[in-house]
């Protein structure tokens, strides 16, 4: 039988998914578009994507569980010629047995330019979660994210990004910042004409509170947990921190992207280095790795 969240999950997704591909009216946008095409704004067209993803592990700011958590997400986006967006994804969990949709989102943003180098993004997402999910982020609720991203002569481009995260269960709000810096090798032509391959070298930092990971720690991971004492202090003392704006992990990625046609294919590798962690001594059902290796690939269809 499937549970209220799976019906509503299901019905907002597929609902979402009739409104874009009978609401699609332009072109496909034109081959000399920069980095990721369906992250830019494109005055004076409108476009309908979707398609695959794949994320070997599920990790949150460099927070994960013990156990490797891989996720299967399908994915859909239709952006207006505004550059107002809206999109849904799925999360299904391939490595269990039952229950495998395990949460997903509803998005809607704006996408615009400031000037020719300089560009930003605004957006509201609401997250939902099965209520025996043991994702790092099932605790949040709902998140606000402004960011910028500044061309500096086709060079480098940094980028700074803020979210504000509403959690559930009774769960203080979290503040994130991530600065990054990217330089994009873009190669056209590589199979066809008009093909782009786009390699996006990345480095990034994460800051903000750890509320988020109150719920994870009390509400699932450790909620029936023995612990002695001193362990019990330690998580105490642990849990009294996560409000203080901290620095959460830095981030290695080398984005690549090959777009042909209407075809879009993508592949992140990432290497995080977490600070800040939860101490090994708390408990060994969370994860207390200094370094994480996941990626993330997929495959889009844009019209």
């Amino acid at each position: 039988m499937i549970k209220p969240l799976h019906k509503s999950l299901l019905i907002a997704f597929f609902l979402l998914f009739a409104f874009t591909a009978f609401g699609q009216t332009s072109d496909l946008p034109g081959a000399d578009e920069k980095a990721k095409p369906d992250d830019k704004s494109n005055p004076g067209t409108s476009s309908f994507k979707f398609g695959l993803s794949y994320l070997n592990n599920n990790v949150f700011m460099g927070r994960t569980d013990t156990v490797q958590t891989p996720i299967i997400v399908p994915q859909v986006k239709y952006t207006l010629k505004s550059g107002i967006y809206f999109s849904g994804s799925l999360d299904f969990l391939p490595n269990k047995k039952n229950k495998k949709l395990d949460g997903g989102d509803l998005s809607a943003g704006y996408d615009f330019d400031i000037t020719d180098d300089l560009s930003g993004a605004a957006s509201f997402t609401k997250l939902f979660y099965s209520s025996a999910s043991t994702q790092i982020a099932a605790g949040i609720s709902s998140t606000f994210n402004v960011n910028f991203n500044y061309d500096i002569s086709d060079i480098i481009s940094p980028s700074v990004s803020a979210d504000y995260n509403l959690n559930k269960q009774g769960i203080g709000s979290d503040f994130f910042l991530n600065l990054g810096l990217t330089h994009d090798f873009i190669n056209v032509g590589i199979f066809g004409d008009n093909d782009i391959l786009l390699i996006s070298p990345t480095i990034a930092v994460n800051t903000g509170s750890q509320n988020f990971y109150d719920a994870y720690l009390t509400k699932k991971k450790l909620k029936n947990a023995r612990r002695t004492a001193i362990q019990n202090a330690l998580l105490t003392r642990y849990i009294n921190q996560l409000s203080q704006f901290a620095l959460l992990d830095y981030e290695i990625s080398v984005p690549i992207e090959y777009k042909t046609g209407h075809f879009i294919f993508q592949f992140t590798p990432t290497y995080a280095i977490v600070k800040n962690q939860l101490p090994k001594q708390i408990a060994a059902q969370v994860s207390s790795q200094p370094s994480i290796f996941y990626f993330e690939t997929g495959v889009f269809l844009k019209f």
